[in-house]
């Protein structure tokens, strides 16, 4: 991603950033809260949280129109732009894998890009806002699925941490096609993130690639163990 020099640059783990990782908290805890309550607190905080996820590319591609733009910023086929159309869909529609997908890739994939964001333009520029308000809005989703929505995995545990993970695994091969047609960089396929990120603790590319399957799995198993004891749901 190329950013223009001219404006602000995003450092990571920098005052900008905590601060606004502490404003997406506590938005994400008053929308729960209002979820919790129930009646037309719940029904104005679900549709502001459908619109947040089902609005996000196109916000996002307003948030760039006076910066200059690559196609991996044009296309809406990164992870967390796949996982906030998939969050806006789960919660208009409740639909069972429509949930999976969100609780699992919100929490195991974009909750990381929250703590070590893959974007070069920093506060106050309207890339940095949107990139903020798309990523916390996929993880409030994950997060309301299972809290406010009362939505449990499948029996046995196993079951739907697979499930997503096949469905992980046939994302990156389309990304990897993407990529190779046009030059792009979906799923970080093709080059690491810019900035410090897990990925660069897995090797060179395209080792790396290959270390993030077991390592994927594992996070969405981990995300499964604490509904041990609970009452599993569709």
């Amino acid at each position: 991603m190329t950013d223009p020099a001219p404006f602000a640059q995003f450092v990571p783990f920098t005052l900008p950033h905590g601060v606004v990782v502490l404003i997406g908290l506590a938005v994400g805890a008053v929308l729960l809260a209002a979820g919790l309550r129930g009646g037309l607190p719940r029904r104005i905080a679900a549709a502001t949280l459908a619109f947040a996820n089902l609005a996000a590319w196109p916000l996002s591609q307003y948030a760039w129109m006076d910066y200059p733009k690559v196609l991996d910023n044009i296309l809406p086929f990164h992870l967390c732009d796949v996982a906030a159309i998939t969050a806006g869909f789960a919660l208009l529609t409740g639909h069972p894998l429509l949930r999976r997908l969100t609780y699992f890739w919100g929490l195991a994939a974009t909750l990381q890009a929250l703590l070590t964001p893959a974007i070069g333009i920093g506060f106050p520029h309207a890339p940095f806002v949107m990139f903020f308000v798309h990523h916390f809005a996929v993880v409030i989703a994950a997060v309301w699925i299972p809290v406010v929505e009362g939505w449990r995995p499948r029996r046995p545990l196993w079951l739907d941490p697979l499930n997503v993970y096949v469905w992980s695994v046939g994302y990156l091969l389309f990304a990897i096609a993407v990529n190779t047609a046009f030059g792009t960089n979906f799923a970080f396929a093709a080059t690491p993130p810019p900035g410090p990120t897990l990925i660069d603790h897995l090797g060179p590319w395209p080792w790396y690639l290959l270390a993030m399957q077991p390592l994927g799995l594992l996070f969405f198993i981990l995300l499964a163990l604490p509904f041990r004891f609970r009452r599993p749901s569709s």
